[in-house]
């Protein structure tokens, strides 16, 4: 019987690949037998990534880019068509926040700093939307192929304190709604788009966020996991399953979609 979920050879570009949830996802889908191309701005991390899976029997390579850069990414997609002739995956995981765009409890909204705002909005909603123009292409050649967007949990619930990253991150998911019939409409059904919300994630970017310099956590983070029926963080392999199943054959029939995983945090209410 066919394995729905099998991606044994497919090529997949994953941007944002050298964070902490873009390793993950570099290790797992390597070990799936997919041809990973391992995008990110940290040349270590994402050559020792690229040496790791080879070392396990994987194929990976890593390719230094700027998302925001349309350049370095052309130059990209000209080096992954060269080395595999198809792309077949996009995962768009570049993203992030920083401290100006967002708003301290001793602050208010007109004390923020538009310019790191408009920095995360440029990050991760044009940071999703350059990629996809990019490597988009040879799907749309292909007239196959699967798009999956990192949206976030910010997107849904508007969150005290973060102004830039949570408005950035919902343009994400009408992008991915948007692309989904755009795709599809002119080059075929077999071009699927998809995102996914991760919940609280512990990453390099909210760690000083989310606990104390003695690893303890914050007030921030109590009130979190008090709202989250799962009463903790969740780990980056719990975004693997779903990740497979958007890449996979076992999603055929699905297109313009959002999967919330966050151990309950957007359901609860009282």
């Amino acid at each position: 019987m066919k394995n729905l979920f099998d991606v044994t050879g497919r090529v997949m570009v994953i941007t944002g690949a050298t964070g902490i949830l873009g390793r993950a996802m570099v290790r797992h889908f390597a070990e799936q037998g997919a041809s990973v191309v391992i995008l990110g701005r940290n040349e270590k991390v994402g050559n020792e990534l690229a040496e790791e899976a080879k070392a396990q029997g994987g194929e990976a390579v890593f390719l230094p880019t700027n998302v925001l850069d349309k350049a370095a990414l052309e130059q990209n997609y000209a080096d992954v068509m060269a080395r595999y002739g198809r792309i077949d995956v996009l995962i768009n995981g570049a993203g992030g926040n920083q401290a100006g765009a967002t708003i301290p409890p001793d602050k208010t909204l007109f004390d923020l700093d538009i310019e790191a705002m408009r920095q995360v909005v440029d990050l991760n909603l044009f940071g999703t939307v350059l990629p996809t123009m990019v490597f988009g292409r040879a799907m749309a050649t292909q007239k196959q192929g699967s798009i999956i967007n990192i949206a976030s949990e910010a997107a849904l619930r508007p969150l005290t304190r973060v102004a830039g990253y949570g408005a950035a991150k919902a343009a994400v998911i009408n992008f991915t709604q948007y692309l989904c019939g755009e795709m599809a409409t002119k080059f075929g059904p077999g071009i699927r788009v998809n995102a996914i919300a991760p919940g609280f994630f512990l990453t390099e970017q909210n760690r000083t966020l989310l606990t104390n310099p003695d690893g303890s956590l914050t007030p921030r983070s109590e009130a979190i996991l008090a709202h989250t029926p799962f009463k903790r963080f969740g780990e980056p392999e719990e975004l693997l399953g779903t990740l497979q199943w958007l890449a996979s054959d076992a999603s055929k029939f699905v297109s313009g979609t959002l999967t919330v995983i966050d151990g309950g945090f957007n359901a609860y209410s009282i």
